[in-house]
């Protein structure tokens, strides 16, 4: 099908082309060939665009909200980073949200549970509390904590400390597919029902219970991906080597049950990479929320613009935006993307390139 500028148009087709897509209009039809290539485009339009926010900043900002609302008024009490190519939108990527969440000392985060997917990455403090479906875990500076479609869950920190975190949903998704359903708890704190961290013990050593069979659909039964036994597991791997010259080491969060991703429309990663280590050029088709958890670092992008982070930095790096990493000091790195969702459509996509972008 040839989009019609690609000919000459006589003046007098012109306008009798124009009075008949305007009629059309008037009847909220429109013609295909008009919109085709913008339709069906040879490759993703990418709308969004790179970005960076230092943590001290955020950091910042988050303990002076603290000032201003509690969290049970604000029910969490959340900055959102949106994407600058998209304000008003709440989203960081085309189908997620990320936002730094601060619990201070006594606060409670109300229990409620929604038809959005959630995960949290700890940022700063230690010994707050999430609540899942009736189990409680306490978390610590790196942990990855899950919250699964439709689970009750609640958030409280009884330490001295405030405890900051990074939000990371599918809100933008679940709003465009107009599926967003929520219901709040009668009381702020839901009962508990099982041991604190039960299903780790239960689900997360290399054992399953007899008889357990995971549904490919659903989520991980643990729901706290502790940092200090997923940074020994990663640096291992990257001693064992070799390093691969795109991602360097990679590893994803996985359900113990399927070996798939742990939840299914969110991919976390955690990834090292060796000081002096520079990746090879690389885009894909999932944009990638990423988190500096440990040393300094610049993502360089084709452009020829440069993000220089450090630790707790947040950077996001859209769909098909060709990318390298290149790491100053051993540098960690968390990310997720809506990879998984892309995967099972069958429409993920990765390109490696061997020039510098």
């Amino acid at each position: 099908m040839r989009a019609e500028h690609e000919t000459a148009v006589p003046p007098d087709l012109a306008r009798r082309r124009e009075e008949f897509y305007a009629r059309l209009a008037t009847r909220s039809i429109r013609p295909l060939w008009t919109e085709f290539r913008h339709l069906v485009p040879r490759s993703p339009h990418r709308r969004l665009v790179p970005a960076l926010w230092r943590y001290d900043e955020l950091r910042q900002a988050i303990m002076e909200a603290g000032e201003l609302i509690t969290a049970k008024e604000a029910e969490r009490r959340a900055l959102i980073l949106e994407n600058p190519a998209r304000p008003g939108e709440a989203r960081i990527t085309a189908t997620l949200y990320a936002a730094v969440q601060l619990v201070l000392p006594g606060d409670v985060a109300p229990a409620h549970r929604h038809t959005q997917s959630a995960l949290r990455f700890v940022l700063e403090g230690e010994g707050a509390f999430t609540a899942v479906d009736g189990e409680r875990t306490r978390m610590s500076r790196g942990d990855l904590v899950l919250t699964p479609r439709w689970t009750w869950h609640d958030h409280g920190n009884e330490t001295d400390r405030p405890m900051i975190w990074l939000d990371g949903l599918d809100i933008p998704l679940i709003a465009d597919l107009d599926l967003g359903f929520a219901e709040h708890w009668p009381e702020d704190r839901q009962p508990l029902s099982r041991p604190e961290n039960d299903s780790p013990m239960r689900y997360g050593e290399g054992l399953l219970p007899d008889g357990y069979r995971a549904d490919p659909a659903s989520a991980s039964p643990v729901f706290n991906y502790r940092y200090a036994r997923c940074r020994q597991a990663l640096l291992a791997a990257a001693r064992g080597g070799p390093l691969n010259p795109w991602t360097g080491c990679r590893m994803c969060y996985a359900h113990p049950g399927t070996g798939g991703w742990p939840m299914a429309t969110i991919g976390p990663c955690l990834q090292f990479l060796p000081a002096g280590f520079a990746t090879r050029p690389l885009r894909a088709t999932d944009g990638r929320v990423f988190v500096a958890v440990e040393g300094r670092g610049a993502c360089l992008l084709e452009d020829g613009e440069r993000l220089d982070f450090g630790p707790d930095d947040i950077f996001v790096v859209p769909n098909w935006t060709i990318h390298r990493l290149v790491a100053e000091d051993d540098l960690v790195l968390f990310s997720y993307s809506d990879r998984p969702v892309q995967e099972a459509l069958g429409l993920w996509r990765e390109e490696r390139l061997e020039e510098e972008a």
